[in-house]
């Protein structure tokens, strides 16, 4: 694979340059595509370096190798476009050589895409929060979706949270999923109400860990598991054990630390598909909490108006409507 521009420098602070990101997704190319591939992906770009613009590219771009597939996905709005599929590391390559920095894939696979076959928590630290007060709230969902019948995996974001993640059979689609992950989601708040939110609005998060359930939406993805992330420090969304979890230093996973990492460690997500479990229970909880008066939840601005939706206008706003 022929890299232009070689030597350009991608992460300025610590002289990170293009084919070092290339040797990157070479050295841990077989943990990134067991993670990532066979995936719709889109590519989060940057034509200059990691302080520079960015731009999401989905649809495959001109000069696409022969070697890059893609499928068809069907987006919020009903439009369906070809998004591209990464099936070996030479495919993240090219993707690195069209100055793609962070890897977003889908939680289903290419010959799916409508069933998810990942359940996905962000757990994201509001201000005054971070790593230490996202740690036991990863904890505690561990134990929550091993009590509905599903393996919880983490990684770090690459930032202040972590991801959890829980291997699940493809067989509904991803608004049963997303009921699913809010149904968690609740039943952490329960038994953490002064730790971590549901609150869509931030006004309402205050110091608390937001559990992002609209990352389970369709077309919305987080970064996958060993991409780079576009800040300062070139850290990694990593995955780690939860024996590590405790102790972890999330900076400390980078682009250059990652690499001898799983020489030496190996891969803490190498059977994550092994064993599949079912959303049943989660969504049994999501409409236990709808006979009880806890209705859905907002969805992102972009999305058309879903069923039962509340009003899209943050509380502080919506009490001055009538007074206007």
């Amino acid at each position: 694979m022929r890299i232009s521009s070689p030597s350009r420098v991608l992460w300025p602070e610590l002289g990170i340059t293009k084919l070092d990101l290339a040797r990157y997704l070479v050295n841990v190319g077989e943990a990134f595509v067991r993670a990532n591939g066979d995936r719709p992906v889109s590519l989060q770009r940057f034509p200059e370096n990691v302080d520079g613009e960015d731009f999401f590219s989905k649809n495959p771009p001109r000069g696409t190798p022969d070697y890059v597939r893609s499928v068809t996905v069907t987006y919020p709005s009903a439009r369906s476009h070809p998004q591209l599929v990464i099936d070996e590391p030479a495919a993240a390559v090219w993707a690195a050589q069209m100055n793609t920095i962070v890897f977003h894939p889908w939680p289903s696979r290419a010959e799916d895409p409508d069933n998810p076959d990942q359940l996905r928590i962000d757990l994201d630290p509001q201000p005054g929060t971070g790593i230490d007060e996202a740690i036991p709230a990863a904890l505690a969902l561990r134990e929550v979706l091993a009590e509905a019948g599903l393996t919880a995996f983490v990684k770090t974001s690459g930032n202040r949270g972590l991801h959890v993640f829980a291997p699940i059979e493809p067989v509904r689609e991803f608004l049963d999923v997303r009921h699913a992950v809010i149904g968690a989601a609740r039943e952490l708040e329960r038994r953490m109400p002064d730790r971590v939110t549901t609150a869509w609005w931030k006004e309402e998060r205050g110091q608390r860990v937001f559990v992002d359930f609209n990352q389970a939406n369709r077309d919305r993805t987080i970064a996958g598991a060993y991409s780079p992330r576009a800040l300062p420090h070139a850290s990694v969304s990593c995955p780690i054990t939860w024996d590590e979890l405790e102790s972890v230093d999330p900076r400390s996973f980078t682009i250059l630390t990652v690499p001898e990492r799983l020489r030496t460690v190996g891969d803490p997500w190498a059977g994550f598909s092994d064993e599949p479990g079912s959303i049943d229970t989660l969504f049994s909880w999501w409409e236990r909490d709808l006979e009880n008066g806890l209705g859905e939840l907002p969805f992102p601005p972009d999305y058309p108006k879903m069923p039962g939706e509340p009003p899209r206008v943050q509380p502080s706003r919506a009490k001055k409507t009538p007074a206007d």
